[in-house]
């Protein structure tokens, strides 16, 4: 995984195997999910339809699906899967050796 270069935002011991967590990020929330090969994702944490907490959707390998109205979302672009209705931003996300968690300028809408 590149590492990120911008201020540590978490800890990966703030997000267990499979789940996700909001953070703020220069005015914005920011989900970070932590997936179950270990590595990070990072997308806006609220769902454009309904305002759903993205952190607490449920995830596999690829998408997360708001926990709301089931709208699915792919972890590494932010498209939405489910009815092609608007995505979300996906940002670059990175944890350093200590696990300290920072996320990047956004890579994708």
């Amino acid at each position: 995984m590149e590492e990120v270069d911008a201020p540590v935002v978490g800890h990966l011991e703030d997000i267990p195997v499979g789940e996700g967590r909001a953070f703020a990020v220069a005015g914005d929330q920011v989900a970070v999910f932590r997936l179950r090969d270990g590595s990070l994702r990072a997308l806006d944490a609220v769902c454009p339809h309904r305002g759903g907490p993205l952190a607490d959707g449920l995830t596999d390998e690829r998408v997360v699906v708001c926990p709301l109205h089931g709208y699915t979302y792919d972890l590494a672009t932010g498209q939405e899967m489910s009815s092609g209705a608007t995505g979300v931003c996906a940002y670059q996300v990175s944890a350093d050796e200590g696990g300290a968690i920072r996320i990047g300028p956004r890579i994708a809408r």
